[in-house]
C-alpha cells in the first residue's frame, strides 16, 4: 500500500522560499498512471490544488500559484518536492502531498487518490 510523508520547515519566513519534501514508499513515482501533486488548506478555508508532477514528469501548475511554485522529483530516493517562492502570511497552510490514478489540474476524487498526513506550515519573522 502507498505511503506518503511529508516533511520540511514548520517555519517559513515571509519574502523567503517555502521547500517541502514527499517521502514515497509501497509504490513508485515513475510507475505509469501515477500522478504526484501538492494540495494546501489554510486555516479556516478549503483545499487548494497547487500542482502536480506525474510520472513523465511533466508538471502543471494553478494558476493563482505558478508564477511562485516550482515542483521537482528525485527518482533515486522515491521523492517529489515542492518550492513556493516569496512566501507571505497567506502562505500558511496545512500542506499535502497527493498521489491521484489520473492526470488533472485539480483536487482528485478522494477515492483515487492517496494522501499524506499533511505538515503544518508557519509563516513568520
Amino acid at each position: 500500500q502507498v505511503q506518503l510523508q511529508e516533511s520540511g520547515p514548520g517555519l517559513a519566513k515571509p519574502s523567503q522560499t517555502l521547500a517541502l519534501t514527499c517521502t514515497v514508499s509501497g509504490d513508485s513515482i515513475t510507475t505509469a498512471n501515477n500522478h504526484w501533486n501538492w494540495i494546501r488548506q489554510p486555516p479556516g478555508k478549503g483545499l487548494e490544488w497547487m500542482g502536480v508532477i506525474s510520472y513523465d514528469g511533466s508538471t502543471y501548475y494553478s494558476p493563482s500559484l505558478k508564477s511562485r511554485t516550482f515542483i521537482s522529483r528525485d527518482t533515486s530516493k522515491n521523492q517529489f518536492s515542492l518550492q513556493l517562492r516569496s512566501v507571505t502570511p497567506e502562505d500558511a497552510a496545512v500542506y499535502f502531498c497527493v498521489r491521484a490514478d489520473e492526470r488533472r489540474r485539480g483536487i482528485p476524487p478522494q477515492k483515487e487518490s492517496d494522501w499524506g498526513q499533511g505538515t503544518q506550515v508557519t509563516v513568520s519573522s
